[in-house]
């Protein structure tokens, strides 16, 4: 709510909550202790602003049918000094309110007032969190999945910030471990097959199979030839990692740039490793008895460490047993940590860097290691519930109605950066926000390209460049909009007026649930509802009109509705267009 919005709700719980005890004392109410109530939006709004359940609430205390409480409580209500203009009584008890003409005026000034700042919140507290998403592995390029993380990312983040959170962006790189391992294999072969022949050597078995570790071979071939034919294979192999693995990370950068993701840290797995922080955590886990050895391997207890987590978030025996859980091998045979390994002492830097939250956005293959992290957080003693995790369905490109696997550029699987060749980062930024993580999505490449009102990107910037058409056309005829006083500004009661600053006034609230509920989504819905409200105002409401006062009163609506959608759209990093 806006805080016109807040100070409406208090002030009227207030008269309310006035109203029983002058009830009470002049004998309508018995004398009893006031019982917690609501005051809601109700979902129809022939049923008023705001509604409250007091009557209902009250009946037990008070010994009384609802409706003769509500009736007690209407009598001795004072509404003066409040934004509600009158109430009735509906149903069983319910009291409904109707919000006065002050109030519409009131949020569209505060709206004006407060400008680029409206919507911000201390919501969060200044909560430092971290939001780390993305982290492809820098093994090979990136995949829409990437495409769709980043997007929900970024602008998860940039809700937070709106809420009052202090907000930190990371990518973790993961340069380390089995899968540096098997790039390393895979160069390796390639090279070999470029420079004695494909039946030289036989691919690995669980190798990278794609063109670009071919492409790197022929890249480093080009620039420093083949003599690193004739070295040590464990050589050989350092060789073309640091020649290949640079160029991966350098191109995963570029792209998350071009798609306007600018990272506070990207913070790489090599760096756990050279800092004994890897070793650290199996120590830790160690000293309480968490790990033991089998196979020649260190297991850790994650089995009975997940399990008592669950018992007490009340699953039952069966329910756990359902799920099947394993012990997790943390030192390999060979002496090697784990990539979970290395995934615990990740976050328990995060929290050694003073990070109150930690926000993950993982696809949804990774569900299955939501609850061994947090437990493994909680085995190491922190507190795995502050450990969330935003889980991210997959995306499938879709072009006339056919799914599409391949780039018409480069007849490989498609990748980020041959998305963001194809589509306008403003239509896949806004795009892949439409959809809550947790639901698979089709994204429309016609759609994407497309520049009319079906792609919604395009209809809400249509909105704005709509609002700035009319200022310059009245402009033209000498018309400049100027502050109006309260007065005029109550003159916008049309419905489609009333609607739309009710909906203005909603923004800082769809802000807050939106970063409560880890959901931007929610903020790109209400922007495009935003935008229908706009036209359909402006198809219903002149705004140059004769009567000079409801003109600039019409002319302060659409500046307030231009500087809400700016608002949102700069805060997506989203194009603010001012003509289309």
């Amino acid at each position: 709510m806006s805080k016109i919005a807040i100070n409406a709700v208090s002030d009227l719980k207030t008269a309310v909550s006035k109203a029983v005890e002058k009830a009470v004392a002049n004998g309508e109410l018995i004398d009893a202790q006031l019982p917690d109530f609501v005051i809601e939006i109700p979902a129809d709004k022939k049923n008023g602003d705001f509604a409250t359940n007091v009557a209902m609430a009250c009946a037990r205390v008070f010994r009384t049918a609802p409706q003769k409480i509500a009736a007690a409580i209407v009598n001795n209500l004072d509404l003066s000094g409040t934004y509600i203009d009158r109430c009735e009584i509906a149903g069983p008890g319910f009291i409904n309110f109707f919000l006065s003409p002050k109030y519409y005026s009131n949020v569209l000034k505060e709206v004006l007032t407060e400008g680029e700042n409206y919507g911000r919140s201390d919501f969060g507290k200044g909560e430092k969190v971290m939001v780390e998403f993305v982290s492809a592995n820098p093994t090979g390029p990136m995949h829409m999945g990437n495409a769709r993380g980043g997007a929900l990312g970024d602008c998860l983040a940039a809700v937070l910030d709106k809420a009052g959170y202090d907000v930190w962006r990371e990518f973790y790189v993961n340069d380390a471990g089995n899968q540096i391992e098997k790039f390393a294999n895979s160069l390796n072969a390639r090279f070999i097959q470029e420079v004695n022949g494909y039946d030289s050597i036989e691919f690995p078995e669980d190798g990278y199979q794609g063109g670009d570790i071919i492409d790197a071979v022929k890249l480093y071939i080009e620039e420093n030839g083949k003599e690193l034919i004739d070295a040590e294979e464990s050589v050989r192999k350092q060789t073309l990692v640091d020649f290949a693995l640079p160029k991966n990370i350098a191109k995963m950068q570029s792209d998350m740039k071009k798609y306007r993701i600018e990272y506070d840290k990207w913070f790489f797995e090599s760096e756990l490793h050279k800092s004994g922080a890897v070793k650290e955590v199996v120590d830790i886990l160690t000293e309480k008895g968490l790990t033991y050895e089998k196979d020649g391997a260190v297991w850790y207890k994650n089995k009975q460490v997940v399990t008592e987590l669950l018992e007490k978030q009340g699953k039952t025996a069966e329910e756990i047993e359902k799920l099947e859980l394993k012990d997790d091998v943390i030192i390999r045979a060979n002496g090697n940590p784990t990539y979970f390994t290395a995934d615990i002492a990740y976050h328990k830097n995060k929290f050694d860097r003073g990070f109150d939250t930690l926000i993950n956005v993982w696809g949804a293959d990774h569900h299955g290691h939501v609850a061994r992290l947090k437990g493994s957080m909680n085995a190491i003693g922190y507190d795995g519930d502050k450990v969330d995790v935003v889980l991210m369905q997959l995306v499938k490109l879709m072009r006339d109605g056919e799914l599409v696997r391949m780039s018409k550029r480069t007849g490989k699987a498609i990748q980020l950066g041959d998305l963001l060749d194809e589509v306008p980062v403003d239509s896949a930024r806004f795009l892949f926000n439409t959809r809550e993580a947790n639901t698979q999505m089709d994204f429309d490449l016609g759609l994407a390209v497309t520049q009319d009102n079906q792609n919604p990107v395009y209809y809400v910037q249509y909105a704005h460049a709509r609002i700035c058409s009319i200022v310059k056309k009245l402009a033209a005829e000498g018309i400049s909009p100027r502050d109006c006083t309260d007065e005029e500004l109550q003159l916008l009661t049309a419905p489609e007026e009333i609607e739309l600053i009710t909906h203005l006034a909603s923004y800082t609230d769809e802000i807050i649930l939106s970063a409560k509920s880890y959901d931007p989504t929610k903020i790109t819905r209400y922007v495009t509802q935003l935008a229908t409200l706009f036209h359909k105002f402006y198809n219903a409401c002149r705004v140059k009109d004769e009567n000079e006062s409801l003109m600039q009163a019409r002319l302060n609506l659409c500046l307030a509705v231009k500087s809400v959608i700016k608002n949102v759209l700069e805060m997506f990093k989203i194009t603010v267009p001012e003509s289309m």
